[in-house]
């Protein structure tokens, strides 16, 4: 059975070897190095003392995945607007688990000031995040060509845009 909650300190390493696989083997994201356990909990510092919600899927005592809302840009006008990550270990793949990370990490928006969530999903061929989010009602806004450069190819990054209040 799985599990969704709140993160804790214990899962930090989880989450940031999770992360770490598609830092150094996927175009998914745009960093070139992965975040120190450290790191990931400064970040997780900020979220909830913004009074965002950090989840993780959790099953047989293993963290499967994890999702996240944050500010979309740090300007003060931009507060009611969050962009959403979420990121699921590679062997968990195709269970579903993503549905239920973004599932739930909507209902928690939703209770929150926020009227807007932006996904900024790297276009490296890959479609499955863009459909997780179009099957929530995401519709895309945007595309900005070839802004990111890893692994020696230009990546686009596509904009989905899912309105709370509508």
């Amino acid at each position: 059975m799985t599990t969704i909650r709140q993160i804790s300190d214990a899962d930090l390493p989880a989450v940031a070897a999770i992360y770490a696989h598609y830092v150094t083997d996927s175009v998914v994201t745009f960093d070139e190095t992965p975040p120190s356990p450290e790191d990931w909990r400064a970040k997780a510092d900020a979220i909830a003392a913004a009074g965002l919600p950090f989840i993780v899927a959790e099953s047989g005592g293993q963290v499967l995945g994890y999702a996240y809302a944050a500010q979309y840009r740090p300007k003060p006008a931009y507060r009611h607007t969050l962009e959403d990550s979420i990121y699921l270990a590679p062997e968990a793949t195709g269970r579903g688990l993503g549905r239920l990370l973004l599932g739930e990490l909507i209902a928690a928006v939703s209770r929150t000031e926020a009227r807007q969530i932006v996904a900024v999903i790297a276009d490296g061929g890959e479609e499955t995040s863009r459909k997780l989010h179009a099957a929530f009602g995401f519709a895309e806004a945007g595309r900005l060509r070839n802004v990111g450069f890893k692994h020696g190819r230009w990546i686009d990054t596509v904009l989905l845009q899912l309105d709370l209040r509508r």
